[in-house]
């Protein structure tokens, strides 16, 4: 299990990109389509992953794992399901909340063909 982005849901991409790229230094590096754009910062290997396709969800870590299935089989009994694995481009994604509230997401990248 890896730590790779912070996702941050977002209502205007626009202008939340404004503020990580243009005011705060972040560094674009990738886009999804006109509604994801994942960011650097200059010393961090984990990056901001501004997400407008479901802007009410929760901030949290995205962890990358090899295989969402057997992570999602053998999970802590105490990180609860909020929603089940999906299939994603590249792979699949599960959303979980630990003991205290907050939202852990979960994916993988088991079917990406540049891997």
């Amino acid at each position: 299990m890896k730590l790779e982005f912070l996702l941050v849901p977002t209502s205007d991409l626009k202008a939340s990109l404004a503020l990580y790229r243009d005011t705060l230094g972040f560094t674009e590096v990738w886009r999804e389509g006109d509604a994801t754009v994942a960011l650097t910062l200059p010393g961090s290997d984990v990056q901001v992953m501004l997400d407008a396709n479901d802007p009410e969800a929760p901030v949290g870590p995205l962890f990358v794992v090899d295989s969402l299935k057997t992570f999602h089989a053998g999970r802590p009994e105490t990180l609860g399901v909020v929603a089940e694995p999906s299939e994603i481009p590249g792979g699949f994604l599960a959303t979980y909340q630990d003991p205290g509230g907050a939202a852990i997401y979960v994916m993988d990248q088991s079917t990406d063909q540049a891997l």
